[in-house]
């Protein structure tokens, strides 16, 4: 059966682009541009309000997601089916483990066909529940809704939350008093997201968005006065940085984070107890030097890339003389040991770290220095430390997830050191581990390097290249990408699919060098390494070329975007979710919220000639071209503003006129939310289910019913 037929084979006509060419000089190159016009003049606007977008705008929009709806026509009840799956998968009556603070535990948790979060707290020995914040209440009949921050002041009297109502991550700080339930003030409207309580519990400091949607500057309010009034505690000059807000684990200090993409950071702190100071800054910045800070009883601690420290160290330093000519390595660099993160409490500091790709937790005693690492048997794993509340306590709170293992959340106590299990993730429809198998193995990539890549399948699926296999990967930003737990890809697993992460540079898999790697001038790494892994995947045998899926999204979307580009003949199927791939255009645009940030991480193409020429050379949309290309799958939000809708439409538009096959090209545009997708738990679940539908009958699987396996 050719590809084409298995989809509508009489579904609408394809939605044509209207071509008006811009012409834009760069360096003496000329590049044209015929879907220019799709970036709306009003477009920041419209993030807020997607009725704001021009009206022929939006017509192609709908026009494209009609088409997407009717080539999937006869994939309606897989649909349908695998949404029913995945939504048994889900336990709906669920809730985190609660975490101890004074005398109140406080918790997280879902009822039974909620769509959002319940943010909740009982008194210690009492089962009598008061629910803070009510997700499902808040969001009413909004078409997006989703709490970013939900924290209580220290005297457990009030609670603060920053609300996103549309998906573009504009946030109303909200207090709120939880005796009544009555919202006492509403703080601000464009709010990042992130605020702090100082010790006082009258005091909030919350982080502010500018005109170009960057968080850059930080304010103060004082209950009971007028939030127009509130006092500016720092303002953040350079577009390329970003500020967030944080306090230290012991509650000494609020510390702001100025920070951008080339890992330069500057902190300054407000003692929590006298909020009207002025900040202290710890050191000032410098090109290239990262750090972050907690503190105990005497000190400082520093987790640094500071001295040529590429994969991190962790120094000290006084309370009282916390600068730079002060600080003293107590954990030195370790070439190949990332360490990701620091977390401490009053007689222990904790750390997380990568190492050959694979994380670890390790425990040190403050007093003597004594460490020891929690051990875990599985070949691939992700961890993750939940800070909590209390400090001076000796449990520590880590989840542990794998490719077959669903997170199972542990007390762990470092004086003992002995594990509770306090919750293990249920899956209502059933899952045993036993029926899978997850390891790991090094493909060698063009240069000679080995890129790690992590594999899940069924005991009973062969690998005797007959299966198809999804690739995933993402490759930017320093992110890595965990061998965790994902209910919802048993749906592919469970029907003959082998699931596969290839862990490419670009990330930090593999530490700092392995970002360093895949960034700039080496980005080329990050496409060639997802190839090396698909080749890899062939000659082990797990499957053919020409039964892959490629999937990734933002970051990862532009990876997809460039490898169907560069070898269309190894995948079977393509799904860019949120994709970055109209690079040097959005590169070029210094208005848009994320472009100055990040020329550090993909060069300048204003400024830098050779910048621009590389970019030119990747950029998925520039480089669409007259060849066979494998059916796609683009999903976009039109309040997104980080990756903007028009990247994904001019892509699809440009991909279905130079494109010489008849495989469908598909673009679906959430027309309410934005980077994220729906902020619903059940509305994500029915796009997870878009997207495999579309995954399932591209390579002849859809229909195969739940359960069923080649």
């Amino acid at each position: 059966m050719a590809v084409s037929e298995r989809f509508n084979t009489n579904p609408l006509p394809p939605p044509v682009a209207e071509r008006h060419e811009t012409a834009t000089t760069r360096h003496g190159h000329v590049d044209r541009d015929p879907y220019a016009w799709l970036r709306d003049p009003n477009w920041r606007e419209a993030t807020r309000d997607p009725s704001c977008l021009s009206s022929r705008i939006c017509r192609h929009l709908e026009a494209e997601n009609a088409y997407t709806d009717s080539v999937l026509e006869p994939a309606a009840d897989l649909r349908t089916l695998l949404y029913e799956e995945l939504k048994a998968r889900l336990k709906q009556d669920d809730g985190s483990v609660p975490f101890p603070d004074g005398d109140y535990l406080y918790y997280q948790r879902y009822m039974e066909g909620g769509q959002h979060p319940m943010y909740c707290r009982h008194r210690k020995g009492s089962d009598v529940e008061e629910i803070l914040v009510d997700g499902n209440r808040e969001a009413g009949s909004s078409g997006y809704f989703r709490v970013a921050r939900c924290r209580h002041s220290p005297d457990h009297r009030l609670v603060a939350f920053t609300a996103d109502r549309n998906g573009s991550e504009n946030h109303e700080l909200l207090i709120r008093d939880p005796e009544t339930g009555s919202d006492l003030e509403s703080v601000a409207t464009s709010a990042h997201g992130d605020f702090v309580w100082s010790a006082d519990s009258r005091t909030v400091f919350y982080t502010v968005l500018d005109e170009h949607h960057r968080p850059n500057r930080v304010l103060r309010h004082r209950l009971g006065e007028d939030p127009k009034n509130d006092a500016l505690v720092y303002l953040e000059p350079d577009p390329g940085f970003f500020i967030d807000l944080d306090k230290t684990e012991s509650g000494r200090f609020i510390v702001i984070t100025a920070r951008d993409h080339a890992l330069t950071s500057e902190l300054r702190v407000v003692p929590a107890r006298s909020p009207t100071d002025d900040p202290i800054v710890i050191a000032t910045r410098e090109p290239g030097v990262d750090y972050s800070i907690g503190d105990d009883d005497s000190r400082i601690l520093i987790l640094t890339n500071a001295d040529g420290a590429e994969d991190y160290k962790i120094s000290e330093a006084p309370l009282e003389t916390p600068g730079r000519a002060h600080w003293r390595d107590v954990i030195p660099h370790e070439p190949g040991r990332m360490i990701r993160r620091l977390v401490l409490f009053r007689d222990f500091f904790v750390r997380l770290e990568r190492v050959n790709a694979l994380p670890r937790i390790v425990v040190r005693s403050s007093s003597s220095g004594e460490e020891f690492e929690i051990d875990f048997d599985e070949e691939a794993y992700d961890l993750g430390i939940s800070r909590g509340f209390e400090y001076d306590t000796t449990t520590l709170r880590f989840t542990y997830s794998s490719l077959t293992t669903p997170p199972r959340t542990f007390d762990f106590d470092m004086e003992s050191r002995e594990r509770v299990l306090r919750k293990e993730q249920e899956i209502p429809s059933g899952h045993d581990p036993a029926d899978y198998f997850a390891h790991r193995f090094n493909a060698t990539g063009h240069d000679g390097v080995e890129i790690p890549v992590s594999v899940l399948r069924r005991h009973d699926v062969e690998a005797d290249s007959t299966p198809p296999l999804l690739l995933y990967g993402y490759g930017s930003y320093g992110m890595s990408i965990p061998a965790s737990f994902s209910p919802n890809r048993f749906s592919l697993v469970d029907r003959g699919f082998i699931y596969a992460v290839a862990h490419v540079r670009g990330g930090m898999d593999r530490g700092y060098r392995w970002y360093r790697d895949g960034k700039l001038e080496n980005k080329a790494n990050t496409f060639k390494d997802f190839i090396s892994a698909a080749e890899a995947l062939i000659d082990r045998k797990y499957t053919v070329g020409g039964r892959i899926v490629a999937h990734g999204g933002s970051a990862g979307g532009m990876l997809v975007g460039a490898v169907i580009n560069m070898r269309p003949d190894l995948f079977g199927a393509a799904v860019a979710e949120v994709p970055f791939v109209d690079v040097l255009n959005t590169m070029s645009d210094d208005s848009l919220p994320l472009t100055p940030p990040e020329w550090v991480e993909w060069g300048n193409p204003i400024t830098d000639e050779e910048a621009c020429r590389r970019m030119r050379g990747y950029s998925p949309y520039d480089n669409v071209t007259a060849q066979d290309y494998p059916p796609v799958l683009a999903t976009a939000g039109v309040s997104d503003p980080r990756v903007t809708y028009w990247e994904p439409a001019k892509w699809i538009a440009r991909l279905r006129t130079l494109k010489t096959d008849d495989n469908p090209v598909l673009l679906r545009t959430n027309m309410g939310a934005g980077h994220g997708g729906a902020a619903g738990r059940f509305e994500r679940l029915d796009e997870v289910a878009l997207i495999y539908a579309f995954i399932l009958r591209a390579l002849n699987r859809g229909d195969m019913t739940q359960g069923t396996r080649p």
